[in-house]
């Protein structure tokens, strides 16, 4: 099968350690991102998705391949693997046979370009179907002179990192509009994850110099909280809350400019367009600086584990609406295919040989068109950052961390906040127990036990190399 003219070219926009509380359409009034909220107005936007693990490269392998980390193997932030290494160390393609969305498309006639961050191993090598590739070579650091990839040569550019990405991205676009087939385009921001101190253009850090950053507020520390994670930032939250929303806006601005592009090609209304987060973030909020590795043992607080997440297609998607349904990760990848046409058995897999797995993800499409979706009604989304796994209602979250906890119980009705565990509460052991039956057997259906990160020791500081049995017995956490 094959993709045709009439089929919508794909802009997929990923920023990294966003909070879903991070845009002005989310109902932040001291964030500036007047084109993010441009988009919602012209699209959907919903309230309640969720990354599949508070960190960054599990849930980026998620959202690509449709799989939980406990199906694709990587747990953690990729600290190894990534670039070959001065003492031996040997790059790692970590998704090998396992196909991404954009396999598929690229195997079925989508041009695939990728700007941005990858973070998912061999940073120097184009993978999963992008012929055009622009890459950071770890997963950030300082914006400018940052260390990029272009098409496996190394380059190094003294110019603010969020400007060139998108310099990137507009330079595909034009080269591609005149093609025969559709575009992909993966626009993968660094920002706003750290540094923000002293590395975002001074004009925008300075919209926010009277901001009472009302929204963040600075909690007394989580007794989980890592001494040794963003340490700056507790000593001087101000400064590094200017450095954030100065990140979001600087991005929002550039978000702005692609639109800008696509509008002056008059090709916005044959584009899909997808504004999402890798992971959530707390600014101070719940007393941690960070996401789900802010702390140790791991957190599953909503601002860790909810994105932000906009859809839009002039003319084909309602505008302005906002859906509450709960939505993952996982369930982008059948959505897309879905969308595009490319979800039937005449679907050609680019060759991948570790492509008839059972995917956890439901497409979402029906929500898209304004339909009733009975994949959606009664839904619950899960999550897991090694042995540390949660399963959420509409009404309740229960947090299990294996092998001795400590678990957690909230009722998100009466306590949206999760400020009192209720685990312990006789009063709640029913639900205790109905909920961790739910979680035992969906990972159950889903978990390949080559790659189960409920046994792997998993703490927040990266992941050097193959887990499980493909590991070959070398120490493969931080």
């Amino acid at each position: 099968m094959t993709v045709s003219q009439t089929q919508p070219n794909i802009l997929f926009i990923l920023s990294d350690d966003q909070g879903p509380w991070a845009m002005g359409c989310a109902g932040n009034p001291e964030i500036q991102t007047p084109h993010l909220d441009r988009l919602a107005a012209e699209g959907m936007r919903f309230t309640n998705f969720f990354c599949t693990s508070p960190v960054c490269s599990p849930a980026r392998a998620s959202l690509l391949t449709g799989r939980m980390p406990s199906q694709h193997g990587v747990h953690d932030w990729l600290r190894g693997g990534n670039v070959p290494g001065a003492h031996g160390e040997e790059s790692i393609e970590y998704l090998a046979g396992q196909p991404g969305y954009t396999a598929i498309l690229a195997a079925n006639g989508y041009h695939c370009g990728l700007s941005g961050k990858w973070h998912l191993g061999d940073s120097y090598q184009p993978q999963q179907g992008f012929t055009h590739w622009y890459v950071h070579e770890q997963g950030g650091g300082p914006y400018y002179h940052a260390p990029m990839i272009r098409n496996g040569q190394p380059e190094r550019d003294p110019r603010y990192l969020t400007d060139l990405i998108t310099d990137d991205a507009l330079a595909f676009i034009d080269r591609s509009v005149a093609g025969p087939t559709p575009f992909y385009l993966g626009v993968h921001y660094t920002a706003p994850h750290s540094p923000w101190v002293e590395n975002h253009p001074p004009e925008i850090v300075a919209l926010y110099e009277d901001c009472p950053f009302v929204s963040c507020p600075q909690e007394p520390k989580h007794p989980w909280v890592k001494p040794d994670i963003l340490a700056d930032a507790w000593a001087n939250p101000r400064e590094n809350l200017q450095g954030y929303f100065a990140a979001v806006t600087a991005m929002d601005h550039n978000i702005g400019r692609i639109l800008e592009k696509l509008d002056a090609l008059d090709i916005r209304k044959d584009t899909l367009i997808f504004f999402t987060s890798d992971n959530g973030f707390n600014c101070g909020h719940h007393g941690i600086w960070g996401k789900g590795n802010g702390t140790f043992p791991q957190n599953m607080f909503d601002n860790s584990v909810k994105v932000p997440a906009i859809i839009s297609h002039r003319g084909a998607i309602a505008e302005g609406v906002t859906c509450d349904a709960l939505l993952s990760g996982y369930d982008w990848m059948p959505t897309l295919l879905d969308y595009v046409g490319l979800d039937d058995g005449g679907v050609d897999h680019g060759g991948y040989e570790d492509s008839e797995v059972d995917l956890p993800g439901r497409s979402f499409v029906p929500l898209l068109r304004g339909e009733a979706s009975t994949a959606h009604e009664q839904v619950v989304v899960y999550d897991e950052y090694g042995p540390v796994r949660m399963v959420r209602t509409a009404e309740w979250k229960y947090v299990h961390r294996y092998p001795y906890g400590p678990h957690e119980l909230y009722d998100l009705v009466h306590d949206p906040e999760e400020r009192t565990n209720l685990v312990a509460e006789d009063a709640h052991h029913g639900q205790v127990t109905a909920l961790k039956a739910r979680l035992e057997q969906w990972f159950s259906r889903y978990t390949d036990p080559q790659r189960d990160g409920r046994v792997e020791p998993v703490t927040g500081k990266g992941q050097l190399r193959l887990a499980g049995p493909a590991g070959q017995g070398e120490q493969a956490f931080a």
